[in-house]
This record gives structure tokens, sequence and C-alpha cells, in this order.
């Protein structure tokens, strides 16, 4: 039977407009606090009181203590804790929770002009490590991940520590269903919306003006996978974004293109591949040929790793088991249709005997 614990807190210094923040409009942040760990919370001015089983009443302690870190005045005026602050750093909570003591915390943070991005997860924190200490890491898994926008951190972070000149965007120009159509403009312009993730990560952590002047001075470049042959890329950070999407020729090509001092981070989702009909994912095949050479990292996300609204990571796990129990049937039907075969043939064989045995021999004929 679980035990119950009441753990007691004092928030400190006493503020309401900070606790206000806290709290959300109608008591909304609290609410979403007990529903998501499962635990049940009073107050009273600044007294806190959560109870509910031992490892989700700690939880939600030290979450309530950092959020409320949050509330900090800033410029004079307290910053309204939003939904989405309070559903990263819950997610945050059960993920320490779930990781071994002593892996979850080590994790590197991400430095940019914008503020400190880290880690939200162990899975997260895993990968961020390994692009910073391999040359070539793939990013595997469902949308809401975090995959794309920690590989941009990353060559942010490269690029204003002086460690490559240039960043370097590219993804297959595959439709995810659609057919666009011509689209005007020149090779950037054409390909712009294929980028867009890129971009608002760049925006969010530079600045829109920065990154404007950047691309101007080709220092972030935009370039169409298809139109990499041929090149060599020195002194650059390379993402390959929707890497699901490419051709076994296309990958191997891209991965042939990394030059000295480069580093390349290629993302992808395999449940989500938009290639025609019969053609091999170059992501796919990547893994099963690559996965043991040096210098090359691949890191899985689940849904368990989503760090998007809750709902998208039942949605991906909703959609996992679906894909689990047809993946199960198809196979129960192979099964069985061999189990068919393999009865027919050896049916085939006892008459195929027993016509045999029924022949007159040379001495009965005689």
């Amino acid at each position: 039977m679980t035990k119950l614990v009441s753990n007691e807190i004092v928030l400190q210094p006493q503020d309401n407009k900070r606790l206000s923040s806290l709290c959300g409009p109608f008591d909304d942040n609290i609410k979403q606090i007990e529903r998501r760990l499962g635990v049940e919370i009073t107050y009273r001015s600044n007294e806190f009181k959560v109870l509910g089983d031992q490892q989700q009443a700690n939880g939600a302690s030290e979450l309530l203590k950092l959020l409320y870190i949050e509330t900090q005045p800033v410029k004079g005026s307290v910053p309204v804790l939003e939904p989405n602050q309070v559903h990263l750093a819950i997610q945050e909570v059960k993920c320490l929770e779930r990781a071994e003591a002593g892996d979850y915390g080590k994790e590197v943070h991400i430095k940019t002009k914008r503020g400190v991005i880290k880690p939200r997860n162990p899975s997260q924190s895993k990968y961020v490590s390994n692009v910073v200490t391999h040359d070539i890491t793939f990013g595997i898994g469902p949308a809401g991940t975090g995959k794309t926008y920690l590989a941009v951190a990353c060559a942010v972070d490269a690029l204003e520590r002086q460690e490559v000149r240039r960043i370097l965007l590219t993804r297959p120009a595959v439709e995810a269903g659609e057919k666009l159509g011509f689209l005007p403009g020149d090779l950037s312009q054409k390909v712009d919306p294929y980028l867009r993730p890129l971009y608002d990560a760049l925006f969010e952590m530079l600045g829109f003006e920065k990154v404007e002047k950047l691309i101007e001075r080709n220092v972030i470049e935009v370039a169409p996978l298809a139109y990499m042959r041929g090149r060599t890329l020195n002194d650059a950070f390379i993402i390959l974004d929707e890497g699901q999407n490419t051709s076994v020729e296309q990958m191997k090509m891209f991965l042939t293109r990394i030059g000295f001092n480069s580093q390349a981070v290629i993302t992808g989702d395999i449940t989500q591949i938009d290639l025609p009909k019969g053609a091999k994912s170059g992501l796919r095949h990547a893994i099963e040929v690559l996965s043991d050479v040096n210098d090359i990292s691949f890191n899985f996300f689940t849904a368990q790793d989503v760090v998007r609204h809750p709902v998208v990571a039942r949605i991906v796990q909703a959609y996992e088991d679906y894909e689990s129990k047809k993946e199960r049937e198809s196979l129960e039907k192979q099964r069985l249709r061999e189990e068919q075969i393999k009865n027919s043939s050896q049916h085939i064989d006892e008459q195929n005997l027993n016509q045999t045995s029924k022949q007159p021999s040379n001495d009965d004929r005689s």
C-alpha cells in the first residue's frame, strides 16, 4: 500500500504578487501540478502543504520552490507564470524521478544571447552531450522531443564561441502529402517554407535582425539537400532536418560532404516518412549501416520525452501503440500462412507416400 506523506514548505520572501503569479488565475497552475503529479496542494499565504506519495510529494514541493524563483521581479515587475512554463517544469520533475541517481543534472547547458537553454529530460541531456562530443549525431524520435531545437541551440553556441565559422541548414524538399506546385523566388526563398522550424529556433535565440544579417553574410546558409553534391564543408555546423525523407543515396552523399572541423546533426522521425511508396528511407538505412561506426552517435526519443502540450505525448503514444498492434497482427497472419503452407505441404507429401505404397511391385505384377 502506498504511504502518503505531507510536506510543508514556506516560500520566501513573502510577496502577494509573486504568489498570485505562482498559483495562476483561479489557481490554474496549482491545479495543473496536482493533476499531473497526483498530489493535493493546499496553501495559506506563503505556507504550502503538499499531500501525496513520498516521491511525488517531494517532486511537487521542489517544483513549487523552482517556480517561485521564476516569479522574481524583472525591472520592478513580477513576470506572469505561463501554463507552458509550468508544463515544462513538471516534465523536468517527472524525468528527474525516472532518471538514475547522479545521471541527470550533469547535462551541458547551452548559452545564447537570449539566455541559457538546458535539456528538459535525460534523453535530451544525453543528446546534447553527444552533439558536443561527436562529429556526427543522429536525433531520431517523434515530434515535440526537442531534436531540431536543441540542434540549432548547439549550432548557435558553437558559432558564438567561434568553434565554427558558419551554420548550414538543409533538408530534403519532400511534400508532406501535399503538392506545393511552383514556388516563386530565388533558391533560398523556394526552400524557406521547408526550413521554417529551423528559422523559428534561430530567431528565438539570436533575434530576427541578427539572423537576417548572418544570412546576408552567408554565415548562416540555406542549402537544399539535392544541391550539396560535390561540396566539402569545413569549419561548419551542419543540420539536416527531416532526415527520414532522404533517399539512401542522398544520405550517403550528405554524410560524405563533412570536412575538417565540422559537426553534423541529422534529425528525423522514422514514423513520418513522406517518400514515394517503395522508396527506402536514408535515415532507416543509416541506422542499419552506421550503428557501429566510431564518432557517430545515435539518440532515440520516445513519447515519454515529448516536451510540448501533454496531449501531444498521448497522441504519439497512441500512434506507437497502434503501429505495434498492426505489426503484431501482421506477424501473426504471416505465421498462420506459413503454418498453412507447411501443413498443406505435409498433407501432399502424405498423399504421395500413400499412392506410392498402393502401387503394385514388380513381383506382384509377375
